[in-house]
């Protein structure tokens, strides 16, 4: 029998000031989490992950329930199996790209070194960083750097997937070729990803739905050419007439 595959989320929490409400469902797709600063974006990839406490939370990630607060079943975030690219990257910068990738897997794994060295030089080829597999990762460039962070994250082969603003460093143009490559590693994923972003054309080009959260609460969610035929608020229309940066070249 097929595995499920999806998430499934009803979250209450209040996190400082913020009352945060939110119940949706996704299946093997990119999900573009858009709204303003303060909504709650980056709170509920944290609540999601289990780094900050609900006051009611019912989490399934495929066949897995994470957490359910009428059995009181929270799983720790290490055991949930959810990929995670923070903003920045969050990479060890005395340490080298084999090693960041390493890390992740020793951190996660019992399996004997040899195996673990073969699943990171595999996880460096996938992601065209063999080359600079021993190069610190201080003096990477922006794009690199996002490259050693999904391969970190997905060398643990989670069963989602968060990122946090995955573009948000980069130049303009360095950002285009690079979500351009982002956008090839989400459509071969199986597995239901949630991209945060403020930019209209990155929510357009990698959401297969953009759900908009506004003070806590997902407002509106739809795909792009929906949320475009009909804003129900003043932040999505305003939204999605920025998309117009798709155009942007670079020399």
């Amino acid at each position: 029998m097929r595995k499920q595959r999806g998430l499934h989320m009803n979250i209450s929490a209040q996190v400082g000031s913020l009352e945060v409400e939110v119940a949706l469902g996704m299946g093997s797709e990119t999900l573009v989490l858009a709204g303003p600063n303060g909504a709650g974006k980056t709170t509920l990839l944290l609540l999601l992950l289990g780094a900050l406490p609900c006051k009611k939370a019912h989490i399934q990630i495929g066949e897995t329930l994470v957490a359910d607060s009428a059995s009181n079943l929270h799983v720790p975030t290490e055991d949930r199996h959810i990929g995670y690219v923070p903003q920045e990257y969050a990479l060890f910068p005395h340490l080298s790209v084999r090693e960041n990738v390493a890390f992740a897997l020793r951190s996660r794994s019992s399996q004997k070194k040899s195996l673990v060295e073969k699943q990171v030089e595999a996880a460096l080829q996938n992601f065209g960083i063999a080359a600079l597999a021993d190069k610190k990762t201080c003096i990477l460039s922006g794009g690199e750097k996002q490259r050693v962070a999904l391969s970190r994250a997905l060398s643990l082969k989670p069963h989602a997937l968060l990122l946090d603003e995955p573009l948000s460093a980069l130049d303009i143009c360095t950002r285009k070729s690079t979500r351009e490559f982002l956008l090839g590693t989400l459509k071969n994923l199986s597995v239901p990803s949630i991209v945060v972003t403020h930019d209209a054309a990155e929510a357009r080009m990698l959401g297969q739905r953009i759900a908009i959260m506004e003070s806590g609460k997902i407002t509106q969610m739809d795909t792009w050419e929906a949320l475009s035929k009909n804003p129900k608020s003043a932040f999505v229309e305003a939204f999605v007439s920025g998309s117009n940066c798709l155009t942007h070249k670079c020399e």
